[in-house]
């Protein structure tokens, strides 16, 4: 339980997907014309599981890594954690077209409304000219106002739009209303949650023809009409979210050089590569360092250097 440890993807359709995932990072799914939107990298749920791919661990999932080694790969700071499952859900999305306006629940009213809360960061690894992220609420909108612009079908006009690039990132705290831009392919680190209220889907059908469901009450109860002001994570800054529930750091790394690891780390390979024992991880590739890794083991770039995000539990 030294060496890197990798997973399956599990591939999602969505009516808004599409086949990015192919151009940028090569990976083999499911038949065309199958939609993807999104790919789960890591997750422990029970519907869903991740399994590891390769080396000593091959076979077994996320849940039986957290549930019967958890020190040994996840540090002894872990052992007194609460959740029954590895706390974090961690996708790379493809945004062919732009998604439906959501909103994650907070903690104080997620139960009430039968959800899970959630609070996430995304990180933007691709973006085409003119891409935005859909973020907060205009100042002037309140619920009721807010309401009447969904009747009216003009809920876009009450959520500001943010530009981005690649490498641009944004903290989405529960309770905030956002959507994601067409055109852009993004690493999503969250809650393990699989709960979302759509208050609006541009009057698009799902994959099976029929309008969606919408959420709109729960929405409602959900949403921060006070986030009047979100922003992008400055460029700049190294981290790029800190909450109760993660912490992401972007590494730049020149070839050759090293990274030392102590302590559990997820990695997730923006662009470049980086090598490590046997295993080498090029661009979209998401893997484990254990914290039973010895402090003279390193994770090293490759000739192209390597851009990293490293997330930690708390």
């Amino acid at each position: 339980m030294t060496s890197p440890i990798v997973f399956r993807p599990l591939y999602m359709e969505r009516p808004w997907g599409g086949r990015s995932l192919e151009r940028l990072y090569g990976r083999h799914l499911p038949p065309a014309p199958a939609r993807i939107g999104e790919s789960w990298e890591l997750v422990d749920r029970e519907d869903q599981q991740s399994v590891v791919a390769g080396g000593p661990l091959d076979g077994l999932t996320l849940q039986n890594l957290w549930r019967d080694h958890r020190a040994g790969i996840f540090g002894a700071g872990a052992v007194g954690h609460p959740s029954p499952r590895f706390p974090l859900l961690l996708k790379i999305l493809d945004a062919e077209q732009t998604l439906s306006p959501q909103v994650p629940p907070p903690t104080a009213v997620a139960a009430g409304l039968g959800g899970e809360p959630k609070t996430e960061m995304l990180f933007v690894a691709e973006a085409r000219k003119n891409a935005v992220l859909f973020a907060g609420i205009r100042p002037g909108t309140d619920r009721e106002s807010f309401r009447r612009a969904l009747a009216a079908g003009s809920v876009a006009e009450c959520v500001p739009r943010l530009p981005v690039r690649t490498g641009d990132s944004i903290f989405i705290p529960s309770g905030r209303l956002h959507a994601i831009g067409a055109g852009l392919v993004i690493f999503e680190i969250q809650q393990n949650s699989d709960t979302t209220y759509r208050v609006f889907d541009w009057n698009r059908t799902g994959l099976d023809g029929r309008p969606r469901t919408l959420h709109v009450e729960e929405s409602l109860a959900c949403i921060d009409f006070a986030d009047t002001a979100p922003a992008l994570t400055p460029r700049t800054d190294t981290t790029l979210a800190e909450c109760a529930h993660f912490r992401v750091d972007r590494r730049e790394l020149t070839a050759g050089e090293d990274l030392a690891s102590p302590g559990f780390l997820i990695v997730a390979v923006v662009n470049g590569s980086v090598e490590a024992d046997d295993f080498v991880g090029g661009p979209g590739d998401f893997f484990m360092l254990p914290a039973a890794r010895p402090d003279s083991a390193r994770l090293t770039a490759g000739a192209a250097g390597a851009t990293l995000l490293e997330v930690r539990l708390p």
